[in-house]
């Protein structure tokens, strides 16, 4: 992808749109960084702006601290978006970035900010349902390893082989485990944008009742769509999901929300 936007580390775009309808911003998963999306600006309408987030602690950021706490990154995110909301704009988050992107949608009415025109969140649960698995961020290198493995089969076989390369990564999956670990939801007024949820058919970690409970995150409409695949079902069924992204962008619904 290209250098980050000039003055703002957080925005990686890969092709820059001088003009947008909307912008799109796509918050990574645990472990993930801004590359995740680096394909998708070819498959989206010209008139979307695709933003990816760079988030603290990986790739050109990888000397800054990465955050363990929701609280900390959505204030600190909404900051770093502020220039960028002068069009309106979506949000992308996928499993942990979909917590995040909720977070961040509270943060900007907090803050009497635009809202995104929608909120699409993908491969979680609802806020307000509870995490089914026991935490594993403070196990042990290895069993840390093995249980991320076992629950997401997420890193490849190669990675794995280069432990230098996976000490590199291991600090950064770890606090993006405790942001998902200690996250407390806090009941308040549901948004007014519209929301969005993806899922997969064959994830055992994300059912779908846990889907259709976002539902009740929005004043505004709400769509579910599932795709085939386990939970990276936006990898495997990539086209699909970029379709449909298409698709909901391009509703009426997608246009300036009033905080």
């Amino acid at each position: 992808m290209t250098p980050t936007d000039r003055g703002n580390a957080w925005i990686v775009r890969s092709h820059p749109r001088s003009r947008p309808r909307l912008r799109l911003f796509c918050l990574p998963y645990a472990g993930g960084a801004a590359s995740a999306y680096r394909t998708w600006p070819q498959a989206l309408p010209a008139d979307v702006d695709v933003c990816a987030v760079q988030l603290p602690g990986r790739a050109g950021r990888f000397r800054e601290p990465a955050f363990t706490r929701v609280g900390d990154l959505a204030p600190a995110l909404a900051e770093a978006l502020r220039p960028l909301l002068d069009v309106p704009f979506a949000v992308f988050g996928h499993s942990m970035g979909a917590l995040v992107a909720f977070e961040l949608a509270r943060e900007l009415r907090r803050r009497a900010l635009p809202a995104p025109a929608r909120l699409i969140v993908s491969g979680r649960e609802a806020p307000h349902r509870p995490d089914p698995d026991p935490p594993i961020r403070d196990l042990p290198d290895a069993s840390f390893l093995g249980e991320v493995q076992r629950r997401y089969d997420a890193i490849p076989a190669e990675v794995l082989a280069e432990p230098e390369l996976m000490q590199l990564l291991l600090p950064v999956i770890r606090a993006d485990f405790t942001l998902i670990e200690t996250y407390g939801y806090r009941a308040a007024e549901p948004l007014a944008c519209p929301i969005t949820c993806f899922g997969g058919t064959e994830d055992d970690r994300v059912g779908r009742e846990d889907l259709e409970a976002w539902a009740e995150q929005t004043r505004g409409a709400f769509n579910l769509r599932i795709f085939a695949g386990g939970h990276f079902f936006v990898d495997s069924a990539r086209d699909d999901v970029l379709r449909a992204i298409v698709d909901e962008l391009a509703e009426p619904a997608a246009q300036a929300v009033a905080p």
